[in-house]
């Protein structure tokens, strides 16, 4: 018996049914699925991650963020930006504009458009649907144990949570060397349009990179789902060399706002663990 003879009708692409049924070729990923599914995935990952709940710090990332995605999304998608609590660098984007940025790599960052340019990076990901496609990888990977919870009741976890812990390492995966050079160079693109200078990508890939050279290992969260070597960070800077001069010439770089919004940062809890 095919899986859709298994689910009744009325869960057919429903939520998080979506990731078994894809597998069988029987839903297409619309903007309306990848929304809900975000939505799903989201909703549990901010169950299960400490969150910044500080109102000014959530304000500021979520503006700054929106000022990039409202010129970089044809879809009407509802952006929503969040800041984990956890001292790990690490940043990632879940289908339908959900956008996570961890306290420890904003804390690595030194100006507005460094910051700006992870968040430019993780918009792409979403916008280019390669956090879809990556999600879509890791649940053929998972095709028995996620079919098997979703149909029967093994795994005590309601089909959210399941997904999460089951094919939630889509979430946190690698995307492939060709997605991550669109995103940077999608990146970039949404960075000029913004009126924030794109050099702030490089700028922050080089920050990464002398860190793990002179801490190996220590950015361990960060390397393992966004892979970087320097011929990734010399074509980005090749790739922001093609844009004429004088249209770099006055984009923000930095901002008092951008500094006393890292300084609010420094001076709410430690994270645990530090």
């Amino acid at each position: 018996m095919s899986v859709a003879g298994l689910i009744p009708k009325s869960r057919w692409c429903g939520g998080l049914v979506f990731a078994a049924l894809v597998l069988q070729g029987g839903c297409a990923v619309s903007t309306q699925r990848e929304v809900q599914m975000g939505e799903d995935f989201s909703q549990q990952i901010n169950r299960q991650l400490k969150l910044v709940q500080d109102p000014e710090a959530t304000r500021y990332i979520s503006l700054l963020g929106d000022s990039i995605a409202r010129i970089a999304d044809d879809r009407s998608l509802d952006w929503r930006f969040f800041i984990v609590d956890s001292k790990e660098v690490n940043a990632f984007a879940v289908p339908g504009g959900f956008v996570y940025v961890n306290r420890g790599l904003i804390e690595r960052t030194r100006t507005l458009d460094q910051l700006a340019g992870v968040l430019g990076h993780e918009i792409a990901h979403v916008t280019m649907r390669h956090s879809v496609k990556q999600m879509q990888s890791q649940q053929r990977a998972n095709a028995g144990l996620t079919l098997a919870c979703i149909l029967t009741s093994v795994c005590n976890y309601g089909v959210t949570e399941t997904a999460v812990q089951l094919g939630g390492g889509a979430l946190f995966a690698k995307f492939s060397r060709d997605d991550e050079s669109e995103a940077d160079r999608v990146g970039i693109e949404y960075m000029v349009k913004a009126g924030i200078d794109p050099r702030g990508i490089p700028e922050m890939f080089r920050i990464l990179l002398k860190e793990r050279e002179d801490r190996p290992g220590g950015l361990s969260s960060w390397f393992s789902t966004h892979p970087l070597e320097e011929d990734r960070v010399k074509a980005s800077e090749a790739e922001i060399a093609k844009i004429p001069a004088s249209r770099l010439k006055g984009l923000r770089k930095d901002s008092d706002r951008f500094q006393q919004f890292k300084q609010r940062l420094t001076k709410l809890p430690a994270v645990a663990g530090r």
